[in-house]
């Protein structure tokens, strides 16, 4: 549970600040096109960085507790964003077109980290 809040909250933490580095520093640096990679790649590890809060908080003793599924979709969700949003930094900043093959396999850790979420709720809820 507190590694999850904990992982959570550094990646919301580091979002916040490669927002701000990008929408700063990066300005003169990207492109049209690398600016919107780059935001893309905030975005998901925002929207991430929140879904291992909630899923921290799920597995509180008070919700559903430490639930397998729920463990393997918060490791599926830390290793998304540094395999899909680690990916577009850095293919945003090099133009090395080669690192959005491996963006693909960060969305597929994301979308089998959802659907852990989804079945968990389904068989656990109350």
């Amino acid at each position: 549970m507190k590694r999850f809040i904990v992982t959570g909250a550094l990646h919301g933490l580091l979002a916040v600040a490669f927002g701000a580095f990008g929408a700063h520093a990066l300005k003169e640096v990207l492109d049209e096109y690398s600016r919107g990679i780059w935001e893309t790649a905030v975005q998901y590890q925002m929207f991430h960085a929140t879904g291992l809060l909630v899923i921290g908080l799920l597995m509180s003793s008070k919700l559903l507790g430490e639930v397998k599924q729920l463990n393997l979709a918060g490791i599926f969700f830390n290793l998304g964003i540094v395999f899909f949003s680690g990916s577009l930094y850095v293919l945003a900043i090099s133009g090395i077109k080669v690192l959005g093959a491996i963006t693909p396999i960060g969305g597929v850790l994301f979308l089998a980290g959802w659907l852990l979420i989804i079945f968990t709720a389904l068989k656990h809820a109350r």
